[in-house]
Parts: C-alpha cells; structure tokens; sequence
C-alpha cells in the first residue's frame, strides 16, 4: 500500500512538473531542440537574440515613436503588421481604418448610430463618407484631439462637411442624438464639437491604453448587436424624458 504524500511533498511535485513542462516546451519550439533533450545554450541565445530582432524590426516598422493625445501608440503603416487596419462597418457600404480589438468595435458603433440615427453615410457619389487613420507625417501638433487618428483611436465623420473651428454643422436634435450615442459609450468616447477648438465631425477615443473600461464598454457593445431592439439600427425615440436625461 503507497503511503500517502504530505501536502507539502505534493506541492513540490506539482511545482516541479509545471517547471519541467514549460521548460520542455520552450525547448521542443526553439529551432533545433525539437528531438533534442540536451539544452545547446549557444542555440537557446542565437534564438532568443533572433525573435528579439524580429519584435524590434516589426516596432521600427510600425511604430512612430510617438503617442496621440490620449496616450495611445502612433503608427506609420495601415493593414501591414500593426494594430491598425481596414475594417468593414457592418449595416453599411463603409470601411474604416482603425485600431483593432475593442477600440474597432466602440468606434464603429459610433459611426453606425449616426449613420442610422442621425444622417446615412456612404451615398452614392459622396466622396469621403468617413475618415478613420491618418500617417502620423500628417499630423501637425500631437497636442491636438485630430492627433488621436493617427493612433487608429479616432474617426472623423465627412472629413469635408464640418470644418476645424467651426460650429453649428448640426440642429439641436441632431446634437441630442450624438450626445446618446455618447451615453452609449459610458464616457469613453468624446465628441469634438464638445471641445474649445471644435471639431463637430471627429470622435475619439478618451481613455488611455489598458483602462478596464474599455473592455466592458466593447463587451456591452457586442452583447447589443446579437440583442434584438438594442444597439445601432434600433429606433430611437429622443421624445422620451428618459432618453432625453441620459443623453443631457
């Protein structure tokens, strides 16, 4: 009969095995090790020293060096190894430029209420319905909200409708809605008609990388659109008190 082992004899056992296994594996995916139970530490180097110098080639790649003005990573390239590329607005001829992950899917729910809610975009023959990533060389002054577009976490609605500086590009009705789909958002997203130097077509992203926030918000935003009577194409009534509180 096999005595049974102490807790603390366990322990170690267990700890012993998970180091073994990890170990193994790493050794079992490096080149050259694959059948080879000898650890070679001149290979375990050269390979280590290479899959930095690939991480490193792809950050000199994609990376500009700088940050937007929420703090998130300004990159150089689109739909080419980075966090940004083209993506589809589902309901919707369009296609944005954006920051993949739950930034795309805050940012598109944006741009598919107001396509639905307040304007249809995409018409035929219009030219620029919406402008999401621009090349950091574009940007003139990272201390300016515009700057978030070259991170991927900003999207400007007819670049050529709502000028820099300028007001009074929607009605009041129109104003309330955006403000509801702001509410949507839970704060994470900040209309530049809202800001001292306006800009009434930009939204971006107001929360800085990592901000738990973000997931939720993105998670609620999923949860909607497999809901029906919730989310973007929804009709929505601004008559309602309620509606109209949360929006103000």
């Amino acid at each position: 009969m096999t005595a049974p082992l102490s807790r603390r004899t366990a322990l170690r056992r267990a700890a012993f095995i998970t180091v073994g296994a990890v170990a193994g594996s790493q050794m079992l995916a490096t080149p050259g090790y694959a059948g080879d139970t000898t650890p070679d530490p001149a290979k375990l180097r050269e390979a280590v020293r290479r899959a930095r110098e690939r991480v490193q080639q792809r950050q000199d790649h994609v990376l500009a060096g700088a940050v937007s003005r929420n703090g998130w990573d300004m990159e150089k390239v689109c739909d080419d190894r980075g966090n940004v590329y083209t993506r589809p607005v589902p309901g919707t001829s369009l296609d944005v430029r954006v920051r993949m992950g739950d930034v795309e899917t805050v940012l598109v729910h944006v741009i598919r209420r107001f396509h639905y809610d307040i304007d249809a975009l995409g018409l035929p023959g219009e030219p620029r319905p919406v402008e999401g990533w621009v090349p950091p060389s574009e940007i003139r002054d990272s201390r300016h909200p515009e700057s978030n577009l070259a991170s991927g976490t900003a999207v400007v609605v007819r670049p050529g409708s709502y000028p820099l500086g300028a007001r009074g590009g929607f009605t009041e009705s129109e104003e309330l809605l955006i403000r509801d789909i702001l509410a949507d958002c839970e704060g994470l997203v900040r209309w530049g008609g809202a800001d001292r130097r306006p800009y009434e077509g930009l939204f971006y992203l107001d929360v800085k990388p990592g901000d738990p926030r973000l997931a939720k918000v993105a998670a609620k935003l999923r949860a909607w659109d497999g809901a029906p009577g919730q989310g973007a194409g929804v009709l929505v009534d601004m008559s309602q008190p309620a509606r109209r509180r949360r929006a103000a």
